[in-house]
């Protein structure tokens, strides 16, 4: 095996694939939902609700270390009512998808903001702070006028703006992979979710437990042993499925999106979560979405200005099974290991359509 002749070096560079672009309205989604999320916490939340003492914790925002750089940190208190609705402009800009590039780095400075200065915070602002973040990395390199839009013909952008997009875009599957895993997870030791009760104990809670319209419909379900029990098991299953969804084919992952959008508005219904809501749907769609995806139904498509009329478009390669009608040529690191290239490209980021 030693002695034998060097391959030619096309079959080098078999199986490799070339990476969608990840501009298009799947991830245009998820940054509307997301800043709807945190303009509907600034807008429906008084000032005197968002901000005040904490036990234990002092008056927020608290102005300590990195959170001193927060939004509300740089402005008297007597602002903040202010503050707040020019945020929820800005929000409200980003949501309808305008200039992404120019809106990116203020969306997550916003979230930020939220996150670290509010006396209210929970775990959906803390993801959209986290996500928001890794879609302005995504956001910097899209030229678009609309999140919404096709790419327009022309050069295919830089080719690291097309990896820092991937990259982060990756990064946000490997984050919410981890939200379900920990979630699922870790309700095993606890006797109430093994036992299958938990949900009783959550339908009664005085805070979280359901609104009094829904409790005839609430309190028929978890009086049933069969119902209680499914009411806790089934979310728990859904969870790990979904912590696990990057290890199986795109065909399957798609079954799991309509699941994890129900999940998480029952969860709103319920206990009212909204803003929690918004975000989880914006990880979801990140998640199980196929990287450079595109919705029909939300394609705007781009007028050509009269100088691009006679401009060749760029060729289709063979990616565009993923969803994208433009991608990335294929990089020195693809040609250098074909193989693993090919297996990152399929399964972590842009599995084929047919699984």
């Amino acid at each position: 095996m030693l002695n034998q002749p060097a391959k030619p070096h096309a079959q080098s560079t078999r199986g490799t694939r070339s990476l969608p672009l990840p501009w298009t309205n799947a991830y245009g989604l998820a940054r509307t939902l997301l800043a709807l999320g945190t303009a509907g916490t600034l807008a429906l939340s008084s000032t005197d609700t968002l901000f005040r003492p904490v036990a234990t914790m002092g008056t927020y925002p608290l102005c300590h270390g990195i959170t001193a750089s927060g939004a509300f940190c740089l402005v008297p208190h007597g602002q903040f009512t202010l503050l707040r609705w020019v945020l929820v402009a800005v929000l409200l800009v980003v949501a309808s998808g305008w200039r992404p590039r120019w809106t990116a780095l203020p969306h997550a400075y916003i979230s930020f903001s939220v996150f670290s200065g509010i006396a209210i915070g929970d775990g959906g602002d803390q993801l959209t702070w986290i996500l928001s973040l890794l879609l302005a990395l995504v956001g910097l390199g899209d030229s678009r006028r609309w999140h919404w839009q096709q790419p327009s013909p022309g050069p295919v952008p830089g080719r690291v703006w097309v990896l820092l997009g991937v990259s982060a875009w990756v990064m946000a599957r490997l984050q919410m992979a981890f939200v379900y895993f920990q979630a699922g997870i870790a309700k095993l030791p606890h006797a109430e979710w093994a036992d299958g009760s938990a949900m009783y104990y959550w339908m009664n809670n005085p805070s979280f437990g359901a609104p009094g319209w829904l409790r005839p419909v609430t309190d028929a379900v978890v009086g049933s042993p069969v119902g209680v029990v499914a009411l806790t098991w089934v979310p728990v299953a859904l969870e790990v499925a979904l912590a696990a969804a990057l290890l199986i084919p795109q065909r399957w992952r798609w079954w799991l999106l309509v699941p994890g959008l129900g999940f998480h508005l029952a969860i709103a219904v319920v206990m009212g979560l909204w803003s929690f809501a918004l975000a989880m749907w914006a990880g979801l769609f990140l998640l199980l979405v196929p990287l450079g995806h595109s919705f029909p139904a939300l394609r705007r498509e781009v007028q050509p200005a009269a100088s691009d009329e006679h401009r060749a478009a760029p060729p289709r390669t063979e990616s565009g099974d993923y969803g994208s009608d433009r991608t990335c040529a294929p990089t020195d690191f693809d040609q250098a290991c074909p193989s693993l290239a090919s297996q990152f490209v399929d399964q972590a980021i842009a599995p084929r359509s047919p699984g």
